[in-house]
């Protein structure tokens, strides 16, 4: 039996994901988990292959000629995980661009031998400075929306308004917590919840995908857990800023997506009209010409979002 399969899906952050492993190997030794590594790569050029095959051999490696997407590799990783061995608890969902801090597989794992009705848990994200990141929201509503596209008052952006959760709740001595969702930086999840909730939904490509498979867990009657003893630094964006119009075409496309999937079609008919309005403001504000065709684009995605939804 094994404790934790770790997926990772990567896409030219070598030497990111030479620290990410470093960090994790250590943490899987200290913790006294049986676990296992896989590393999806969605057609990497940086020599990421070569790597893998000098520094960490011990790691499965699966080499896609493409980038397939988020969602989709990480379902690859956890098919091949599955295939491979006889019995898995738990799935670690890890960004390449993650330090694993010590203990933290440990109480990730202890929080979901605690709670049976918990079905995915989270851990603190920190970023490399140690600054604190949100790492856990609400679902989103339409005031999320507003908070993305036109400046409100400071002091709001850490409210419920925003679907932020208290700094407070995050303190490194404070136990679980339930949330909607969490960042998909760094989560696990049962074995049973991944298989029986199908994994990510594929048609997401980029961006949302966890908060869509937080919001079919949650439907499904688990809950899920943020747990602030599990410190996990998160750089964030190292992948997307390599191509950044791509990325926010990619990421208002996925909000559209969820938006559609999981509301109804008042909300996102009042979600279209408020997002069109703040992607071509956007698009009027910035001299880039690759991003201004970016945001018009965008907004083209959610004039056409209030159509019948296609299921997953």
């Amino acid at each position: 039996m094994l404790d934790v399969a770790v997926i990772i899906v990567s896409w030219n952050v070598r030497d990111y994901l030479a620290d990410c492993l470093t960090s994790l190997y250590a943490d899987l030794g200290r913790s006294g988990l049986l676990g296992d590594v896989w590393v999806v790569d969605n057609g990497s050029t940086d020599g990421t292959q070569a790597l893998l095959t000098d520094l960490f051999p011990q790691t499965h490696l699966i080499q896609n000629q493409e980038n397939v997407g988020f969602g989709a590799a990480n379902n690859q990783g956890m098919q091949a995980a599955l295939a491979q061995t006889d019995g898995i608890r738990y799935f670690l969902l890890l960004n390449p661009d993650t330090l694993v801090r010590p203990y933290a597989l440990q109480h990730l794992a202890a929080c979901l031998d605690a709670r049976p009705e918990t079905g995915l848990a989270g851990a603190r994200l920190v970023y490399g400075d140690g600054r604190f990141q949100h790492s856990a929201f609400a679902f989103p509503r339409l005031s999320q929306l507003a908070f993305d596209l036109w400046s409100v008052p400071g002091r709001l952006y850490e409210s419920r308004l925003n679907g932020r959760y208290p700094r407070r709740y995050f303190q490194a001595r404070r136990p679980p917590f339930a949330v909607d969702c969490v960042l998909g930086a760094a989560m696990m999840v049962r074995r049973d919840v991944a298989e029986s909730t199908g994994g990510f939904d594929e048609s997401f490509y980029m961006y949302c995908e966890e908060i869509d498979w937080c919001w079919r867990i949650r439907e499904a009657g688990w809950t899920i857990h943020t747990v602030p003893q599990a410190e996990i630094v998160h750089f964030g964006g190292e992948s997307t800023r390599q191509v950044p119009a791509h990325s926010v075409l990619n990421l208002w496309r996925s909000r559209a997506q969820l938006y559609q999937k999981h509301h109804k079609l008042p909300v996102v008919w009042l979600a279209s009209h408020i997002a069109q309005r703040g992607l071509k403001r956007q698009a009027k504000r910035t001299g880039d010409v690759r991003l201004r065709q970016a945001y018009s684009a965008a907004a083209a995605v959610w004039r056409d979002c209030r159509r019948p939804p296609t299921q997953a």
